[in-house]
């Protein structure tokens, strides 16, 4: 009985989902023979996406009718980051100038000169651009003399240690092509063993600026002008002892794989005045190469942007000469840089001083219509609020998002933004915040202070009441509901990309409300470079 009732069932559940198939196979739901389209039925074009609509509450772009943020506003922002405890007994200077008029809207202690940290790069950055072009790019090669192969390093730390990709920055040059095509131009010399020397003689001097703290060489490597990637080693904690030594024996390595025998062990040597050239390979153009030491504020590239700096200009390639050369060519280009100590190109010495004049100044002639090629592809270069490099998480869900484009600076008691905000209006304005000489440990808050107290304000500057500008007097810690997605903006245009926003937070994860008597601050000076981006 049990089993008639279950096959009777079965037989009614097949006849009941045969006659859906039927149905869905004449709407042409499902594959099948049966069909309810036409026979002349012909495909329709894909529809053509539209745009998203224009989000409201958000600038569209540069404004040259915008109100210029007043002075008093401006002061009163100076003068709240000045008084907050977050920065304790540390040492303000805020500049803010006019892109489109080139006015200085605020200098506040603007002629100071305090340690800038990573901001420091910016000089170095306008210097390289200035100097070499933007266009400028790096060359590797192998060259011969005798029975020796010599790699010789000409400043790109970017190398691939097997085949380059030439649509990439990082590795668009790789050691391993430079190998093959030496290879193949012994095997036409009939040549099949070898030596190989390395020559690493274009810098000169020692490769570690004693004006360095100890425990700094976590974040920055020896300065030689041939490296593997040396990004790959930015988050390790630790460089190799001697990456152009490592790069030579990739190289070596590869020739052999090539087929070509390789004697004894690589040695170190200028080449010989009468070798000729086997093979090279070329790095990206510089303006590449400065968008990724910038964004993620790599200390050992931009060291070795200081040095080409001073080969150009027929200097020793040495620290003081790259620094030396540096500044002369600010100076060449119209800056005054009376007062400045610089140590070393990337800001990781404490005694280098700058003022955030200097810094604003800067970037004020790359924004605006006398900076040229040189001036916006540095300014392109700076890392972009809640976007990426080192102000990825930064701005995030607040004014500032997508509208701040800026270098940032970190040590141990030093803290500094410096770059350019687009207003709620429209209006932009390039900008230089330093906090200097705040207790160890205090980074973190200082950080905050800066964002909350300074840039956010600034970016929230508009004609609407309630602006951070509209009364003269910012409020503080302004926080705007979070959006479910934020458009993001670089040099007055958006960007898009969806993702959730989070609240603004410290670089702990805490909120901007942590403040410097939390266990999240005490920390250590070698713990506290380690929320520095690296020197960022």
């Amino acid at each position: 009985m049990r089993k008639a009732q279950i096959a009777a069932l079965t037989v009614a559940t097949l006849a009941v989902a045969s006659a859906y198939y039927g149905l869905a196979d004449s709407l042409d739901l499902v594959p099948g023979p049966l069909s309810a389209a036409s026979s002349s039925y012909r495909p329709q074009p894909y529809p053509t996406p539209s745009p998203p609509a224009e989000e409201s509450g958000t600038p569209s772009g540069l404004d040259a009718d915008a109100p210029a943020p007043t002075a008093a506003a401006l002061n009163s922002m100076a003068s709240t980051l000045a008084s907050d405890p977050m920065v304790g007994k540390g040492t303000t200077a805020t500049t803010v100038i006019d892109v489109a008029t080139g006015e200085t809207l605020l200098d506040v202690n603007g002629g100071s000169a305090l340690t800038p940290a990573s901001s420091n790069k910016v000089l170095t950055a306008w210097a390289a651009l200035s100097a070499l072009g933007p266009d400028h790019t790096l060359t590797t090669k192998a060259v011969v003399s005798g029975g020796t192969v010599t790699l010789v390093g000409g400043g790109d730390v970017l190398l691939a240690a097997d085949a380059g990709d030439p649509s990439a920055t990082v590795g668009h040059a790789g050691l391993g092509d430079l190998a093959r095509s030496t290879a193949e131009a012994l095997k036409d010399k009939g040549v099949t063993s070898v030596s190989v020397a390395l020559d690493d003689t274009l810098f000169t001097g020692p490769s570690w600026n004693s004006s360095w703290e100890d425990g700094n060489q976590a974040w920055v490597a020896p300065i030689q002008p041939i490296m593997l990637d040396v990004t790959a080693h930015s988050h390790s904690g630790a460089y190799p002892s001697d990456p152009a030594m490592e790069a030579a024996k990739a190289f070596s390595d590869q020739l052999t794989a090539a087929g070509v025998a390789v004697t004894g062990d690589v040695t170190r040597g200028a080449a010989s005045s009468d070798a000729s050239e086997l093979a090279s390979v070329e790095s990206a153009p510089l303006a590449d190469v400065l968008s990724v030491s910038l964004k993620a504020s790599d200390n050992t590239m931009t060291e070795v942007e200081g040095r080409l700096v001073a080969i150009d200009a027929h200097r020793e390639a040495t620290f003081e000469g790259a620094t030396g050369a540096v500044l002369a060519q600010l100076g060449t280009d119209g800056f005054d840089t009376t007062g400045v100590t610089m140590l070393d190109c990337s800001g990781l010495a404490l005694g280098d001083k700058v003022s955030s004049r200097l810094l604003a100044q800067i970037i004020a002639r790359s924004a605006g219509a006398d900076g040229g090629t040189v001036g916006r592809t540095l300014l392109t270069a700076l890392p972009v609020g809640a976007l990426d490099g080192t102000l990825g998480d930064r701005f995030e869900g607040v004014r500032g998002a997508g509208t701040v484009r800026a270098k940032t600076g970190s040590l141990g008691t030093t803290a500094s933004l410096t770059g350019t905000v687009v207003t709620k209006d429209g209006r932009q304005l390039a900008f230089a915040v330093i906090v200097d000489d705040f207790e160890d440990g205090g980074l973190t808050s200082a950080r905050t202070a800066i964002d909350n107290d300074f840039v956010i304000p600034l970016a929230d500057c508009g004609r609407s009441r309630g602006s951070a500008c509209a009364h003269g007097n910012p409020p503080r810690d302004r926080r705007p509901a979070a959006p479910q997605h934020r458009r993001r903006y670089a040099l007055g245009r958006p960007y898009h990309r969806s993702a959730r926003c989070r609240p603004a937070r410290g670089r702990d994860g805490r909120g901007p409300g942590g403040g410097p008597h939390g266990p999240h601050d005490r920390l250590s000076g070698l713990a506290a470079r380690a929320h520095e981006e690296y020197g960022g």
